[in-house]
């Protein structure tokens, strides 16, 4: 017995087959029929392993999708040849909602959900690769309102997709831990891509354009997850972010301004370096208190522990929207600088560069590259009545860089 299954054995890898491969179950769903049950039924009754296999073509779905089996991956054809349309859905909240572990998806797009467009909620080992969400008629505030979505989860994995027109954000990551976003594009939002409440994330190699705001790195008040820390914003390029606000009133991205290349609002310990801010009408950099009120005793308002460095600059400013406007622009002039810090800080004048060190708000940049700190008075919307500190060099220096993200999914391939 034990030669009969060396010989097996040694077959098998002949073949070029390994054991793991061996045993993985491929789920082809079907196009004959109700294309939505045959996909329903593919994503309840698939083991754990399998991969679901989806053909070539436009389908319409009426409901929501779900999928709460671990360890499973989900394969189109590719983002423009597998298309998954809910113009007519009737019910559900999103395309598709994702509830489980280990859940991989790739290669298809999702066009026209009346909510979000692929949700994934409390899970590990979250994957889209080379996933397409788009709104075909264009940005609408009656569109959904984000287009990859994975909140309170950890080892999320965002590469190669495309999004387009939800009605707040492309690619909203919130109030998750261990996060890469790469080689993505977003467009046509009132957010491209946003880190919210999150720890440990990497975004870099993604183009941002045609959104109100590129980049978004922000932390809200009264979450289950707040103090959002260690987060790198590099070699994107965010331009042309030229899209006028469309987000429902009362949103927080609703007060955006129009041409906004990165906004860092309520973080902790961000770097930024390496990117190609352009053609942003309002502000290429914004680093901000967060504007509104708030009741959480446990919530930091301030921008700290910022590093800005080895970016380039191209014209923005020239044409302020909504507080760059009321607030900013009548202290700096027009155009207004590459980088605008409100300069608020915790109980100190913005230019002792806050009560830590740890906290300070570093920047280094090229020769050329404008800057005002407008010494703003933490938790105060109008100005002391001081003049914008606009010396640079006053906030020169370096911090330690910080670690690359690592993620579970990629360090098991």
């Amino acid at each position: 017995m034990r030669v009969f299954g060396k010989m097996i054995l040694s077959l098998i890898v002949a073949s070029g087959l390994s054991l793991a491969a061996s045993a993985q179950t491929v789920v082809d769903v079907s196009s004959d029929g109700d294309f939505q049950e045959n996909l329903q039924e593919a994503l309840i009754l698939a083991e754990p392993g399998s991969i679901i296999q989806l053909p070539e073509g436009k389908f319409n779905l009426m409901t929501a999708l779900s999928l709460d089996v671990a360890d499973i991956t989900v394969r189109g054809a590719g983002m423009n040849s597998t298309i998954l349309s809910f113009a007519g859905q009737v019910a559900g909240s999103e395309g598709l909602l994702v509830t489980s572990d280990g859940v991989w998806l790739e290669g298809f797009a999702v066009e026209d959900t009346p909510g979000d467009g692929i949700k994934a909620k409390g899970v590990d080992r979250i994957s889209f690769k080379d996933i397409r969400v788009e709104w075909t008629g264009g940005p609408n505030a009656e569109n959904g309102a984000y287009g990859l979505y994975p909140v309170e989860s950890t080892n999320v994995l965002i590469d190669g997709a495309v999004v387009k027109g939800a009605s707040d954000a492309g690619i909203y990551v919130g109030q998750s831990q261990h996060i890469i976003v790469r080689n993505s594009v977003a467009e046509y939002y009132v957010a491209g891509i946003v880190v919210e409440n999150s720890y440990f994330a990497d975004v870099f190699d993604n183009l941002a354009t045609h959104n109100t705001g590129g980049i978004l790195v922000f932390d809200l008040p009264n979450l289950p997850q707040m103090g959002g820390h260690s987060v790198r914003v590099f070699n994107n390029k965010s331009i042309n972010n030229d899209t006028a606000n469309f987000a429902p009133e009362g949103n927080i991205v609703a007060t955006v301004p129009k041409g906004t290349g990165l906004l860092i609002m309520a973080n902790n310990n961000v770097e930024v370096f390496g990117n190609e801010f352009a053609e942003n009408a309002s502000a290429n950099v914004l680093l901000a208190a967060y504007p509104r009120e708030y009741n959480d005793d446990s919530y930091n308002p301030l921008p700290r522990g910022i590093y800005v460095h080895g970016n380039t600059y191209g014209r923005a400013g020239w044409d302020p929207d909504k507080d760059v406007k009321a607030l900013i622009a009548p202290l700096t002039g027009l155009p207004v600088p590459d980088i605008v810090w409100d300069g608020a800080v915790d109980g100190f004048w913005s230019a002792f560069l806050g009560p830590d060190e740890e906290d300070r708000i570093v920047i280094n940049e090229p020769e050329g590259t404008t800057f005002a700190n407008l010494q703003f008075v933490k938790n105060l919307i109008l100005p002391w009545g001081v003049d914008p500190a606009r010396d640079i060099e006053d906030h020169a220096g370096e911090r330690s860089p910080l670690a690359p993200v690592l993620l579970a999914q990629e360090s098991e391939q």
